[in-house]
């Protein structure tokens, strides 16, 4: 049997969305909320909990006493590739077959063969997980719904159906996607300054009204007022024209980002063990660096599902090999749809003195290091907000959902970044690195990229907006049972 001490805990259970981009907030939520005396039950798919021994290694998922890793099945084909499961397939299975084996775990924890572990008091749910309201719904326990984009891009799935009413998609034909059709600015959305088509979260793109991902992300941001409270990883003085209609939506939502400076408050050395990384970090990059000048460096990294073209990988190679600039370039194995990305030989050798290329890295360590001079990124949310927290502006290139809301607000709102078109051109990505590393532009933007950085170290600073709310999610929600 457990300690008395260990049993009177309250346990949250923590289920992020299955990708890497949600796992890694959710572990960040779940060991901020352990520091504050949760025991912590965090519940990966079999196929990720299998990712994670692979690439961390067979003891990574031990925990400790009270973290513990479970997993639960996603309905999916077995598969051992290294590479995120199709979001499509994933979205239209996980709604099917996950609830079920969610409710036998929380069963099984609630002192069925977990007779050491408290019973469970709350469960933090992705947002795109709200299969789990009925799992709290059947037991009584509240539910946080985490929504790990920014608060602009949750907002941009909240008109989801509106857009659809008002017969903005689907699409009439796929024409429309270069016809300029996209840049219909629309003013009727509360929170959204002159946004257009093309700005809102992607899925909108289809000519099909049944649209897996369209419908389930619609579908998905209408729970929000299911939900006992709303989590957002942001900072209030960055999004606040954003968070004010959520919060329309649901009272209890609650900015505590970013919460990668959140870590700041956790003074336990066991956690450092416990990691999230689906693929193996090649942390000798950061060396490399360290061989570098003060702000010399292009960091270049497509996020965990971006995938692109041979020839667009091409462009954005001779792009940065013809800026003369070093760089440090991360390419997934399967970000060329599949097949091995490799560069031609005379691009290898043309930067081999001033060109890195690796598979994965520590990102928040890369952007962090005093060598990195702007981010060459694809607008994703953990992306855009590490990088506005390290001070360091950004050229995007989004590839799909939410991405090109925060293209948009990081290029006009925020006034951190410039954006690639879609078909890139290696001339183009040479003049953009050029212009932001040399130019007038580049030193604007990172004026103000320091500004941002400034207002996130005093959002998560003792008795910041962030730090506080943290707090109260704490006190008014999820202790609102153990109390």
């Amino acid at each position: 049997m457990g300690s008395e001490a260990e049993l009177g805990k309250p346990h949250a259970i923590c289920i992020p969305y299955p990708a890497q981009g949600h796992i890694n907030p959710m572990m960040k939520l779940a060991k901020l909320l352990h520091f504050q005396g949760f025991h912590i039950s965090f519940v990966n798919t079999h196929y990720n909990h299998k990712r994670l021994l692979r690439s961390r290694g067979p003891s990574s998922l031990k925990g400790l006493r009270d973290f513990r890793f479970h997993s639960i099945p996603d309905g999916l084909p077995p598969s051992d590739a290294e590479a995120t499961q199709s979001i499509p397939d994933i979205c239209e299975s996980v709604p099917k077959h996950c609830l079920e084996p969610f409710c036998e775990l929380i069963t099984k924890l609630n002192g069925g063969e977990e007779s050491d572990v408290p019973p469970v008091s709350c469960i933090i749910s992705d947002g795109c997980m709200s299969f789990t309201l009925k799992a709290a719904e059947r037991f009584g326990l509240p539910e946080v719904l985490f929504w790990t984009p920014s608060a602009c891009g949750l907002l941009g799935y909240t008109r989801y159906r509106e857009l659809l009413q008002r017969g903005y998609t689907p699409l009439k034909d796929m024409n429309d996607i270069t016809s300029g059709y996209l840049e219909t600015s629309l003013d009727w959305i509360p929170g959204m300054n002159n946004i257009r088509l093309r700005d809102l979260p992607s899925f909108i793109r289809t000519t099909d009204i049944n649209d897996i991902l369209f419908n389930y992300l619609m579908t998905e941001a209408e729970t929000l007022p299911r939900g006992t409270a709303i989590v957002l990883n942001t900072f209030d003085a960055l999004e606040q024209d954003s968070v004010n209609p959520l919060i329309e939506i649901n009272p209890r939502t609650y900015t505590i980002g970013p919460l990668h400076l959140m870590q700041q408050h956790i003074h336990d050395d066991r956690l450092k063990d416990i990691g999230s990384n689906l693929w193996k970090e090649d942390e000798s990059c950061i060396m490399w660096l360290d061989t570098k000048d003060f702000g010399s460096v292009v960091y270049v990294n497509f996020g965990s599902i971006t995938v692109m073209t041979k020839e667009q990988l091409i462009e954005f190679g001779w792009g940065l090999a013809n800026s003369k600039k070093n760089f440090l370039w991360i390419t997934r194995p399967d970000i060329v749809g599949g097949k091995e990305a490799l560069m031609p030989q005379e691009f290898v050798d043309e930067t081999k003195e001033r060109g890195l290329v690796t598979s994965w890295c520590p990102q928040e360590q890369v952007l962090r290091h005093s060598a990195i001079g702007v981010f060459l990124t694809h607008s994703g949310w953990n992306s855009t907000i590490e990088s506005i927290s390290s001070g360091v502006p950004v050229i995007c290139w989004p590839f799909f959902a939410e991405q090109q809301t925060n293209c948009r607000y990081s290029c006009v709102e925020w006034g951190i970044g410039i954006e690639i078109d879609t078909d890139v051109k290696r001339e183009e990505v040479e003049a953009q690195v050029r212009d932001m590393m040399d130019g007038k532009k580049g030193k604007i933007m990172k004026s103000k990229t320091l500004e941002w950085k400034k207002e996130a170290e005093e959002a998560v600073a003792i008795a910041g907006s962030s730090y506080l709310n943290f707090e109260k999610l704490i006190s008014e929600v999820l202790l609102r049972k153990c109390s």
